[in-house]
Formats: structure tokens, sequence, C-alpha cells
């Protein structure tokens, strides 16, 4: 059973920039495309970003190119780079990691980490 451990979340300003981590064990890191998730008005979950094994990478709508997701296998961790932050930003990011089917759908996830609280003010 995979386990997901989120960190790096805090308080910011509009326009600064953060970094999230999520440390990764039970399962080997490299069979494991992982992602990033919100909650979302009107959903349970909304798809933030997710990174295949080939590093291939995938984004939602949202972010417009001021996210950036990575992983490092050395350190079994994957990363979602934050930059010019905006108040609707502000969520608790968690950590996940797919199953099947679409990478983009937020259903297709089945392990959370506990969640990371990103706060973002005007």
């Amino acid at each position: 059973q995979v386990q997901l451990v989120e960190s790096g979340g805090g308080s910011v300003q509009a326009g600064d920039s953060l970094s999230l981590s999520c440390v990764v064990s039970g399962r080997p890191f490299d069979s494991i495309i992982l992602g990033w998730l919100r909650p979302a008005p009107g959903k349970e979950r909304e798809f933030v970003a997710a990174i295949t094994r080939t590093k291939a990478i995938y984004y939602g709508d949202f972010p417009k190119g001021r996210f950036t997701i990575s992983r490092d296998s050395a350190e079994n961790t994957v990363y979602l780079h934050m930059h010019n932050v905006r108040p609707e930003d502000t969520a608790v990011y968690q950590c996940a990691a797919h199953t099947e089917g679409l990478v983009r759908d937020a259903r297709n996830y089945d392990t959370w980490g506990q969640g990371t609280q990103v706060t973002v003010s005007s």
C-alpha cells in the first residue's frame, strides 16, 4: 500500500512562489503515476497536475503555466512548484496515486496524502 506525505504549504502573498513536496513510500516509486489535486466547488476534487513514470506531464486548466510538476526518483518525491500564486489558488493540495484511465480525471486516483494547506492573500 502506497503512503504519501505532503509538505511545503503555507501562507503567502499574491505573486509569490511556493513549492510543495510529496514523499512516496510503500511501492516502487517509478511504478506510480503521481498527481496533485485539490478540492473544488461542485466536485470532490479538481485535477492540478500529474507526472508519469516516463516524466510525461499533464496540467489542469486553471494553472495556465504558473505551476510546474516534477519528480525525483532518488528522493522518492514529487514536487509542485507554484509561481505567481493568486488568492484563488488557496486550497488544501493533496498528492495522489493514479490507478487507471484518464490521467486528468481526478476520479482516477485512489490513494491520498493528508494534504498541505496553501493560503494566498491579496
